[in-house]
């Protein structure tokens, strides 16, 4: 599906992705409406979905982050869907992530500290409905966190 031409301003634009069209175009050797057609053309076939600001909570005042497994009492129908409903609500979610096996959902959440996090444990995820088990893992470093695909 991806030609060359298609992988080196993929690899480009992942690379620096504040470079505008003309300054992608030039690093990739073509002409800025060449390179307009390839973009539009990676959209529509949904290889790029948009592009967003990354925004550093750290910055913003949260330093806790914590991630939590949850098991869901599956022998309720509407568990999943009622469970993820309400955590879409939690502001402090960043991240939600299901799976197939013994842990159903993993929620990212952040908070500005220990104390503000127990408050969203206490008051917002024991509420949550359905939750049959829960496992916190308090986040202690990120060692990796590659947001660009090998092309």
């Amino acid at each position: 599906m991806l030609d060359d031409l298609d992988r080196r301003l993929l690899r480009l634009w992942q690379a620096s992705p504040e470079l505008n069209l003309p300054e992608l175009a030039e690093a990739a050797g073509i002409t800025p409406s060449r390179a307009s057609r390839r973009i539009d053309k990676l959209r529509e076939a949904g290889v790029v979905k948009g592009l967003r600001g990354v925004i550093d909570w750290r910055m913003l005042g949260y330093e806790v982050e914590v991630s939590l497994r949850v098991t869901l009492d599956k022998t309720q129908r509407d568990a999943f869907d009622l469970f993820l409903a309400a955590a879409r609500e939690i502001p402090q979610v960043t991240e939600i992530q299901t799976f197939l096996g013994k842990v159903d959902v993993r929620l990212a959440i952040i908070a500005r500290d220990m104390a503000h996090y127990q408050k969203i444990y206490r008051d917002r995820i024991l509420a949550l409905p359905h939750i049959a088990d829960i496992e916190a893992l308090v986040h202690v470093a990120q060692v990796k966190a590659q947001q660009g695909l090998p092309l």
